[in-house]
């Protein structure tokens, strides 16, 4: 059934693939942090739904959504990654360069938090995603809210985090997943949807 999925969405294009087989490669245990392939071409489309100009993204690793994000951008949108690994991102780096999006995307390498804290506080980004540390999404979510102009989005990867998030026992991440999708649900200045893509994707539009 997954591979008929992917059949029926747009195939990603060469240097989409070469980063997925490059992560696969060099970080086979980590490469699950990887957002599914089939996202790539949804967080596009969501790019060119909305018109986004301004997108944050929370979690970088080796920059498969940053670049699916800054292709579909225009020449004069610029993406924020966020990340804490100068490895990881070291690979990304190379993949934009290769793709002819480096000069759209800025990179930072510290605590999200602080990232986010020190951006304008006026409402204009059009699109964040959030696949970072689930136990940040939280206060993640309450910087970018509000620097969020009305009519953007906030996607949330990770949702259903392997399903534990309905374990009433859960602990760590799904319990912090948890308690982030209680936080969004009950946001009155957001309407969100919790889709069953991949391991669980929340969109999340600005009233």
């Amino acid at each position: 059934m997954y591979d008929y999925v992917l059949a029926h969405n747009p195939p990603l294009n060469d240097a989409q693939r070469d980063i997925v087989e490059l992560t696969h490669r060099v970080f086979p245990e980590a490469a699950v942090m990887q957002s599914a392939q089939e996202q790539g071409p949804l967080l596009a489309l969501l790019v060119r739904l909305i018109g986004a100009r301004q997108i944050v993204e929370v979690g970088t690793f080796t920059g498969f959504s940053a670049l699916s994000m800054a292709q579909a951008l225009p020449k004069d949108g610029t993406l924020l990654a966020c990340d804490v690994s100068e490895e990881w991102t070291a690979y990304a780096r190379e993949a934009w360069e290769r793709a002819g999006v480096a000069d759209r995307i800025q990179l930072r390498i510290a605590p999200a938090l602080e990232t986010l804290r020190a951006l304008p506080a006026e409402p204009r980004i059009d699109l964040a995603y959030l696949d970072a540390d689930k136990g940040g999404y939280i206060s993640y979510w309450e910087e970018l809210v509000p620097r969020l102009r009305p009519g953007g989005l906030i996607v949330a990867d990770n949702v259903l985090y392997h399903g534990e998030v309905i374990d009433p026992a859960a602990t760590g991440s799904a319990l912090a997943i948890r308690a982030f999708n209680d936080h969004v649900a009950a946001d009155q200045r957001m309407e969100s949807v919790l889709l069953t893509v991949a391991d669980g994707l929340t969109l999340a539009r600005k009233r």
